[in-house]
């Protein structure tokens, strides 16, 4: 490179500085396209002891005089600067990456800026990261699945830098309008420990974090996680559902959860219109809960205590739980035989399990197109063993259906349930037990919501790259 010529010029201050041929060399050159940041030639490459290789750069790009104020392409050269910005690792050895730029005078009389330095899309002006590296940071624990903290180790930059560029990397995503949503879903996972302040004022001890986040997830779409609001309350679950537009709401006709009385208020005030369903595994999971408290109760009062391996009823407590057509016979021979052998505490339980496994031939119905008089018939076999049994909790799980009824039926008729909810519950705590736990819930709602949004992602980019 014709160096001496470039300094006359700076020195001076008077001539534009053009794009001789020594620099449009080192533009094509091999060196500068197996660097490749685009407006940058490769100078040089020494050897430092410290640093590895370290990589000289000029600029070869004739934009990069323009003022950023007023886009006025300068002719006057003030100073000659350099920067050391960081860049992508270049094989087993340290790279360093030094910018020998321009600083340049805004020969515009109207503009308030005097003075600039060149900056690239490669290298923004005043990063301290070239543009790729930025991307790069973002990318590895978006899509990689990396920690901030191994990221920001691997490339030697700081953990907020990694983090920020994480931010940069998603905020687009999932900033982006929600999807069209029909069957929405709302379910609550447990976020960590609850953290509690005392009140200046009243010198009472309130909650300051709530250990629930309630999550709602497009039930039968490819929209993954819509979002997540502190707290499991019914007036949370209305704030972020009228925060959202209008149509978007209109659009709604089912919304599944779990039983739970303030998600149901939650959804009639909020989306009026939408029909309730009743998950159904949470169902089967209060019939074995009944069965099970049977069995308890029963213990403690026949023997006085809790269940031991000496007590028949304890012994076949796994098998109670099991449904009957997974019992193979011989096995569900000796259950009934060994409960019918201790008398009426036995028959109790059995009329428990009885109750449990009418409840779920009920819910089987669900996706096979049942008609009324074939739900009704299964319904009625239900309530009257539920009735004919001595036990309360059979009782009260016969009344919690018939609370639940219209939601329960609408989850046979449609055969929407929670299941996703459910799923993206387990792969939040997964994401919670890579971080090794989160302090700040914006931070852990930001990278499960990521996590749990992969599907709706793909599917935007292929509708993007089908050609209209």
């Amino acid at each position: 490179m014709s160096t001496q010529h470039g300094r006359q010029n700076e020195v001076t201050g008077l001539s534009q500085p053009t794009q001789d041929q020594s620099v449009q060399f080192q533009l094509d050159s091999d060196a500068s396209r197996l660097f490749g940041l685009e407006g940058l030639a490769v100078d040089q490459v020494v050897t430092d002891g410290e640093d590895g290789r370290v990589v000289h750069v000029v600029t070869a790009d004739e934009t990069a005089a323009g003022c950023p104020s007023c886009g006025v392409i300068s002719v006057s050269v003030k100073a000659r600067v350099s920067s050391r910005p960081r860049d992508l690792p270049h094989g087993p050895t340290g790279l360093s990456l030094v910018w020998h730029k321009r600083r340049w005078r805004c020969i515009e009389s109207a503009c308030e800026r005097r003075s600039f330095t060149e900056s690239l899309p490669a290298i923004p002006a005043r990063a301290r990261l070239t543009t790729r590296l930025r991307t790069e940071l973002g990318s590895a624990v978006a899509d990689s699945g990396r920690t901030v903290a191994e990221v920001a180790g691997h490339h030697r930059v700081g953990w907020p830098t990694v983090h920020r560029a994480f931010i940069a990397h998603v905020t687009p995503a999932l900033d982006a309008p929600q999807p069209v949503v029909t069957v929405l879903g709302i379910d609550e996972t447990r976020r960590g420990k609850p953290k509690w302040i005392k009140d200046q004022g009243t010198d009472r001890w309130i909650l300051a974090t709530d250990r629930w986040h309630t999550g709602f997830v497009d039930a039968e779409g490819t929209g993954g996680l819509l979002g997540q609001v502190e707290g499991r309350s019914a007036a949370a679950v209305v704030g972020w559902l009228q925060a959202q537009p209008q149509a978007w709401r209109e659009a709604i006709t089912h919304v599944t959860i779990d039983l739970s009385a303030s998600y149901a208020a939650a959804v009639s005030r909020a989306l009026p219109n939408a029909v309730l369903v009743a998950d159904r595994f949470h169902l089967v999971q209060l019939a074995n809960n009944a069965v099970t408290a049977v069995r308890q109760r029963v213990i403690r009062e026949t023997e006085g205590r809790r269940g031991r391996t000496v007590d028949p009823a304890w012994r076949v407590r796994r098998r109670l739980l099991t449904g009957y057509e997974r019992l193979r016979p011989d096995t569900f021979t000796r259950m009934w035989n060994t409960l019918i052998d201790t008398g009426d505490p036995g028959v109790e339980i059995l009329s428990a399990w009885v109750a449990k496994e009418d409840l779920r031939a009920l819910l089987a119905l669900a996706g096979t197109s049942p008609d009324r008089q074939e739900i009704a018939r299964r319904l009625g076999a239900f309530y009257a063993h539920s009735a004919a049994s001595t036990a309360p909790e059979v009782h009260r799980l016969a009344a919690t259906i018939e609370t639940w009824w219209p939601a329960i039926l609408a989850g046979l008729l449609t055969s929407y349930s929670n299941a996703r909810s459910e799923g993206y519950n387990r792969l939040a705590k997964h994401v919670g037990r890579n971080a090794f736990g989160f302090r700040n819930p914006i931070n852990q709602r930001r990278r499960i919501r990521w996590s749990c949004t992969r599907q709706h992602r793909r599917a935007a980019a292929v509708m993007i790259t089908l050609p209209a």
